[in-house]
């Protein structure tokens, strides 16, 4: 009977226990396996490439009536049962629950897709409206109890352990620039272990004690309904595994990430080094929405006995029975037993999850889970309903956390947890122990696994060629070469792979070879215009040609595009004044003239006689050699008509002769004469005359041409002539 009564007292003990696993661990970007349990959708883009959990293990207690102070348990002056601190009420609550995580892993099998297999043992125990005046009466036993009278209510307890082995999948379901979503699924087969539970309704308990145990009395009211999977409760068989129980579960979540960074980790600019930022965290803030444990195992045959407990025993009829199911049937009868297959629930759980990445390494999360079961209904196993707020600070080998969580049953605890690599370790109530002296929460979880992480690989030379299939790992070299540099064997800056000559040095623009004279003029291919065909430096290396087929090279042909003589530097042979008379043959080019006179034209009676008009109207002043301005324009006139005539003849020699009367001295006219002569032969040169083409001379009054008696003959006596007196002949008169 002790041992039933023992196991009645834990179950409807204020004892509690979070159902929720590795409290402070599982917001870790390195939770690895262990984060499929919270939220399958975790496992995809992972900082793992694979993550195997040797074994792992969380467990959980915390209490809404009892307050010890955990540290000073060892020491042999504190007494728990005394110390301790009772906070009773009439609904006090339990959960008892434990979580052994087995052989288990994770992969990515493709940089979107993710799997997990796992293997996992839990027990869950739920006790709600427990009046935890009941207890205190009865924590010493009937012989130390005093009077009472209790409504007890409607007390309701379940316990479930079981096994199950799952296999999650997860990917990416969308990308867009910032906005990242991932989700997952998980399938679980279920083995049952034991599941049993026993409630009451209105039950009432009221004590008389007595010196004499056989006269103390307890009267009850009510009914109380057990079940079990195995009779193990009202029986005395040993609890052990059912094989033939079984069942199906499933967990399915989602995860958002926002990446306003995205750019920085844009795959189309990562090098090989980078292996697509894999082993970085890309988010700011992320997500999470997921349901676990939907599901049941269903144990067959299961018995479950009702009981009216209205009566009265006595303490003696208590302390001598031997079990729970004697001394129900004995002093309330036989109970109502039915037999059937039971579906026993899992502790279906929503959880909501946001991450907040503060700076660099530091993390703030914030987590809910809100349990989605009936804790009033019969045989149904549940979780506490908890928040927890976790700052963190994560890098690969290494993780801090503090979780700070409140907890439907314990209220507010402070944790702390670690995580070394391949082991982690924590409590989330472990700071609340230390300084508490009246704790009333208990939790602890620890593992060890192997990590393989997702890492930038090694690139020490930064050639983009990642240093375990680099050749030259301190050396930059392209990849077509393995990482190496291309050799460059006769030192002219071409790289072997591009040099037509190899072992010979030669420019960068002949494919490091050196230049050849293919035409042997001495200019080099680079600089012959002509590589092909020989010719003259001064040419840039090409002929010099003859465009109109002469004979007479371009270079020196003063008609290169007109057929000639050599002789005429590569012209023709002109007539330019068309007389008949070739240019090289004409003293007058310009002029036509008859061949007789050399091609120039020959000066005539009627141009001698136009001449001696002009010139003897042209006037000076008297007795000077000075030209006559009171008709100036008259005198030009004349001038420019000599002029003309003059320039028509460009081979005719004309003397200017000055003449005067016989008036004055003779000497003077002489020199009047003269000076007159050369004005005149001066005007014209300046208006444009050859100068080689004229000469002057002063006669004086050495040839009158008429009496110088008369005032009319000394008129026509004082005069200008222009004289033809030879034509030259290649340059000679």
């Amino acid at each position: 009977m002790k041992k039933s009564l023992l196991f009645l007292i834990a179950l409807f003990s204020v004892i509690t226990a979070n159902a929720q696993s590795y409290m402070g661990y599982i917001p870790d970007n390195y939770a690895g396996v262990q984060g499929v349990l919270f939220n399958p959708a975790s496992i995809v883009d992972s900082r793992f490439k694979s993550d195997i959990n040797l074994f792992s293990t969380s467990s959980s207690l915390n209490n809404d009536f009892y307050g010890i102070s955990l540290f000073d348990l060892s020491k042999d002056s504190y007494d728990a049962n005394k110390d301790g601190v009772r906070t009773p009420s009439k609904n006090n609550g339990a959960i008892v629950y434990s979580d052994v995580m087995g052989p288990s892993f994770m992969f990515n099998i493709a940089p979107k897709h993710a799997i997990a297999i796992f293997t996992r043992a839990r027990a869950v125990v739920n006790a709600n409206n427990v009046n935890g005046d009941l207890y205190n009466e009865l924590k010493d036993g009937l012989d130390d109890a005093s009077d009472f009278n209790i409504n007890v209510g409607s007390p309701n307890m379940a316990g479930h352990t079981w096994g199950e082995v799952g296999a999650s999948y997860a990917a990416v379901l969308w990308q867009s620039k910032q906005h990242f979503l991932k989700g997952g699924l998980t399938a679980k087969y279920l083995v049952g272990g034991v599941n049993s539970y026993a409630k009451g309704d209105n039950v009432t308990s009221k004590f008389d004690q007595t010196n004499n145990p056989s006269t103390s009395t307890l009267v009850t009211t009510g009914t109380l309904t057990i079940g079990s999977s195995q009779d193990f409760i009202t029986g005395d068989k040993d609890v052990k595994f059912d094989p033939n129980s079984k069942g199906y579960g499933a967990d399915f979540g989602f995860i958002y990430e926002w990446r306003p960074d995205y750019e920085s980790y844009d795959l189309n600019n990562a090098k090989p080094a980078d292996n697509n930022f894999k082993n970085l965290n890309k988010y700011k803030l992320r997500f999470g929405l997921s349901i676990t444990d939907i599901g049941s195992i269903n144990y067959k045959n299961s018995k479950i006995d009702s009981y009216n407990i209205n009566g009265t025993v006595s303490q003696k009829d208590i302390d001598d029975a031997d079990n729970l199911g004697d001394f129900l049937k004995l002093h309330y009868g036989t109970p109502t037993t039915v037999r059937k297959t039971v579906k026993a629930n899992l502790p279906t759980v929503l959880h909501l999850d946001a991450d907040w990445n503060m700076y660099k390494k530091f993390y703030l999360n914030l987590n809910g889970n809100l349990s989605l079961v009936d804790k009033s209904a019969l045989g149904k196993t549940s979780s506490a309903n908890t928040l927890i707020l976790t700052p963190r600070y994560e890098t690969r080998w290494f993780t801090f956390s503090l979780p700070i969580n409140y907890m439907e049953y314990s209220g507010v605890q402070v944790g702390t947890g670690l995580r070394f690599g391949p082991m982690f370790v924590g409590s989330s109530s472990l700071i609340t122990n230390w300084l508490s002296k009246e704790s009333k929460a208990a939790d602890v979880y620890f593992g060890f696994k192997i990590p393989v992480y997702q890492k930038k690989f090694k690139d020490r030379d930064g050639d983009g060629v990642i240093d375990k299939v680099d050749a030259c790992k301190k050396v930059a070299g392209p990849a077509e070469n393995n990482g190496c540099p291309w050799p460059d064997t006769d030192g002219d800056l071409v790289l072997d792979k591009d040099d037509a000559c190899v072992n010979v040095a030669g420019p960068v623009e002949n494919k490091g070879c050196p230049w050849k004279d293919s035409d042997g003029d001495t200019l080099l291919d680079n600089v012959d215009a002509c590589p092909s065909v020989a010719g003259p430096v001064e040419n840039k290396g090409c002929p010099w040609p003859d465009t109109d087929g002469d004979s007479v090279l371009d270079k020196d042909d003063k008609c290169p595009n007109e057929k000639g003589l050599v002789s005429n530097g590569g012209c023709p042979e002109l007539d330019a004044d068309k007389d008949g008379v070739l240019d090289k043959e004409d003293e007058c080019p310009t002029v036509p003239g008859p061949a007789s006179n050399k091609g120039c034209p020959e000066v005539t009676k009627e141009v001698l006689k136009e001449l001696k008009v002009q010139a003897r109207a042209v006037f000076f002043v008297t007795g000077k050699a000075v030209l006559q301005t009171a008709d100036k324009g008259q005198t030009d006139g004349r001038l420019d008509a000599i002029k003309e005539i003059i320039k028509n003849y460009p081979n005719a020699k004309f003397s200017i002769e000055g003449h005067t009367d016989s008036v004055g001295n003779a000497k003077a006219n002489q020199k009047l004469s003269e000076a007159r002569a050369k004005v005149v032969m001066d005007a014209l040169i300046a208006k444009g005359v050859n100068a080689e083409n004229l000469t002057y001379k002063g006669f004086g009054a050495s040839k009158p041409v008429a009496s110088n008696k008369t005032a009319k003959g000394r008129a026509e006596n004082r005069r200008t002539e222009v004289i033809h007196v030879g034509t030259i002949y290649e340059g000679k008169l």
